[in-house]
């Protein structure tokens, strides 16, 4: 088959099986997110796309398609440069758009996952979007060599400018890529091996920044839709409590109000011109609730039903080696410590919101989501529509941290709105007290530890025992194993993204599941929040009942873990441990593998006569195998440790009547500027896998500060937040 018989071919092809909302036409049109989306839509100029990840204008503008979402953590940068690495073009003139979930469909998933949670914005798609550029780069070359009618082979590209070498003729990506539109993607493409990466790895600018500086960039708190209204809502403040009756009389006259309308079966919420009106008269509506039987439920009887499981006869089992029963039997010394870890609640800056648009044929939803395709099925559901008459278009997260993830809930409400009022587009925006109140919480756990000494001071048993809350049994219990929630056991596990840093002869880690009616989420770092203070001040405990220097003693188990060794030495060099530190400073270790990167953490602290803390450093090392941009990955370790550190200093969710008490940032508050120490961090790709960046590198400044606390002051802090304990020194 001769060269135009493929590209006629091709294009009948396309235009053939172009699909409703999508298809595969040359000039697809994605609808934009933001203001935009509705004005441009009727004005778009199609661009022939070079294929589903890249499109090229005639001004040389590069539009690359990212599928994952940005909420802060530089993923679309990040992915930006790993298409634009393979695709040889001018990284100035590179911006980004997101397709949406239902062209994805459309189009046989094209772009594969829309889901951005557990560190896989980037290690869970390299390949493939590296693909993408190397696909669009061929077509590109290609496209020239057949305008030239020379063999590709003499044809070389450097940042958007395709020459052919013999003659020097040349040419560039804009003034060819309607042709390269035209061709058939190659079967095959090589990827550039790593040494030879002109961006990836390289600390470029952020594509998103300049935006958020200027204000033009656009959150679904900001969304301005034609015609648009704003709602507001209120949950059954007891968990698994509905809605009895409200009295809308009371507020049906009040300014702006449109409508006061049932959502759901637990739910009432008030739409009008403006939010603050929607809020003020939902703060006036008077409303009866079913609390149900959870009234009753409260922090202390949580905290019995996790003390129960610490002893329970039955319980799953994450890792397991030798005989521990027997080396704790036959230990020198026995050491024995039970933490505690309360529920925490996301916090993202934006609260819960999504702008929908029901019809009796079409359901459109605008809204930050940490996975389009879940918001996509949340919509159907909602709308009562088939999936394919509905689409969801993504903005930018002010925050994500998990809440916005596998939990739909708020597309949901906005769509069970919008749906009372047809053809009206219906912004839904949470108040910061219905945020933090019905959110999906980091669990609650508790964790018995139990380690045998010899005579030499060698760990020889170690027994581990977590009781607490499941959050696959609670949001998705067909990922669970024959029962077992493997995800508590990060940290943990024998080999593989969460494995155990350790050797230890004998160990058994165990889980005894008991799930409150308060529902569990996923929350940045997830388990490896708690179990990495749990492993790595546990371990301080028993080198300091052995008489060994923490580090060393880690270090006597970690032969068989290299990497994970390395990041250590690494901050233990960097932070002068073994030499002293500033009167009055003291220093922490902590270390752990989870998301597939290796990370570490060493913490200056210094607590004075009245128990004042101060975080004064913490250098931390991170080893993902391969580093993107070197840049973000310091923003993300500095920012995890903003977050991580606020969960110590101030993070709890405590429960009375069956509701978190906790209503915005004065009683949940995070840590200030003035608290934040120097970070510095030391970035140590040794390549060879892709490991996750933004939730490994929140485990280990917690029990860094604390190992570094006990050193100051000699007690050992087991139970959270730190605004509860009493830090003079002993």
């Amino acid at each position: 088959m001769d060269k135009q018989r493929i590209n006629v071919s091709r294009r009948d092809f396309l235009i053939q099986t172009t699909t409703l909302g999508a298809g595969f036409s040359l000039g697809l049109y994605l609808p934009l997110t933001g203001n935009a989306a509705f004005a441009a839509e009727k004005n778009a100029t199609t661009v022939p796309e070079v294929n589903a990840w890249v499109v090229i204008k005639p001004d040389e503008t590069v539009i690359i398609r990212i599928a994952r979402s940005e909420m802060g953590q530089g993923t679309l940068t990040g992915l930006a440069q790993m298409v634009a690495e393979e695709l040889e073009c001018d990284w100035s003139r590179v911006t980004t758009e997101y397709p949406t979930p239902g062209q994805n469909l459309a189009r046989e998933k094209i772009w594969q996952s829309f889901s951005t949670g557990g560190s896989q914005g980037i290690r869970g798609s390299h390949l493939y979007v590296r693909k993408g550029g190397a696909v669009a780069r061929h077509m590109l070359i290609e496209a020239a060599a057949n305008h030239w009618g020379v063999p590709m082979a003499e044809c070389h590209v450097a940042n958007g400018v395709i020459t052919h070498s013999p003659s020097g003729r040349s040419t560039t990506y804009g003034k060819v890529a309607a042709a390269a539109a035209e061709l058939f993607p190659p079967e095959q493409v090589e990827l550039k091996d790593p040494k030879d990466w002109k961006l990836i790895g390289k600390p470029v600018k952020r594509l998103d920044t300049l935006d958020k500086l200027n204000g033009k960039q656009v959150y679904g708190a900001d969304l301005t839709l034609p015609g648009m209204l704003n709602a507001t809502i209120k949950a059954c403040p007891v968990f698994g409590g509905t809605l009895k009756s409200f009295d809308d009389s009371k507020v049906r006259k009040m300014p702006g109000v449109r409508k006061v309308l049932r959502v759901g079966d637990n739910a009432v919420a008030v739409v009008a011109n403006t939010w603050w009106q929607a809020k003020t008269a939902l703060d006036a509506l008077p409303i009866i609730w079913v609390e149900g039987p959870n009234s009753t439920l409260s922090s202390a009887s949580i905290s019995k039903m996790l003390d129960e499981g610490l002893t329970a006869s039955e319980a799953f089992v994450g890792n397991k080696n030798g005989d521990v029963d027997k080396a704790l039997r036959g230990a020198v010394k026995k050491v024995e410590a039970t933490y505690a870890y309360p529920y925490q609640n996301h916090a993202t800056m934006e609260p819960m919101n999504a702008t929908a648009r029901w019809t009796t044929d079409r359901c459109e939803v605008w809204c930050p989501t940490q996975n389009g395709e879940a918001a996509l099925e949340a919509t159907a559901a909602a709308s009562g529509l088939p999936i394919t008459k509905c689409d969801v278009y993504k903005l930018l997260l002010g925050g994500g941290f998990g809440r916005r993830g596998a939990i739909q809930d708020f597309v949901t409400q906005a769509v069970a709105i919008a749906r009372q009022i047809p053809g009206t587009p219906v912004k839904l925006l949470w108040s910061r007290e219905e945020d933090m109140q019905h959110g999906h919480y980091h669990p609650i756990t508790k964790c018995k530890l139990v380690g045998g000494l010899d005579k030499q001071g060698e760990l020889t048993g170690l027994h581990i025992r977590i009781s607490g809350q499941s959050i696959l049994a609670a949001v998705n219990p067909k990922w669970m194993k024959n029962g077992v929630d493997m995800i508590t056991f990060q940290g943990f596990h024998p080999d593989g993204d969460h494995a155990i840093s350790y050797t230890v002869p004998n160990l058994l880690v165990e889980h005894a599941m008991r799930n409150p009616p308060v529902p569990p989420g996923f929350w940045r770092g997830v388990n490896i929040n708690q179990n990495a203070i749990y492993m790595e001040c546990f371990l301080d405990e028993l080198a300091h009942a052995a008489g060994k220097d923490p580090l060393a003693f880690r270090r006597k188990m970690m032969a068989d873990h290299p990497k994970s060794l390395a990041v250590l030495n690494a901050v233990a060099e960097k932070a002068g441990w073994g030499k002293p530190a500033a009167k009055g400073v003291h220093r922490g270790l902590a270390v752990v593998k989870t998301f597939g990167s290796h990370v570490a953490a060493c913490a200056e602290v210094s607590v004075d006569a009245k128990g004042k803390l101060r975080v004064h450093r913490i250098v931390a090392a991170t080893d993902p195998g391969y580093a993107v941009n070197p840049q973000q990955i310091e923003a993300q370790v500095e920012g995890s440790f903003v977050y991580g550190l606020s969960a110590l200093l101030y993070g709890e969710c405590t429960i009375k009547g069956g509701a978190v008490e906790q209503s915005n940032f004065h009683d949940y508050p995070s840590m200030l500027i003035k608290e934040m120490p120097k970070v510095e961090v030391i970035v140590m790709p040794s390549g060879g896998f892709w490991g996750g960046i933004g939730e490994p590198t929140i485990a280990v400044a917690a029990p860094a500060v604390l190992n570094a606390i006990f050193a100051a002051t000699g007690k050992r802090i087991r139970q959270f937040p730190l605004k509860h304990v009493d830090l003079r020194p002993v």
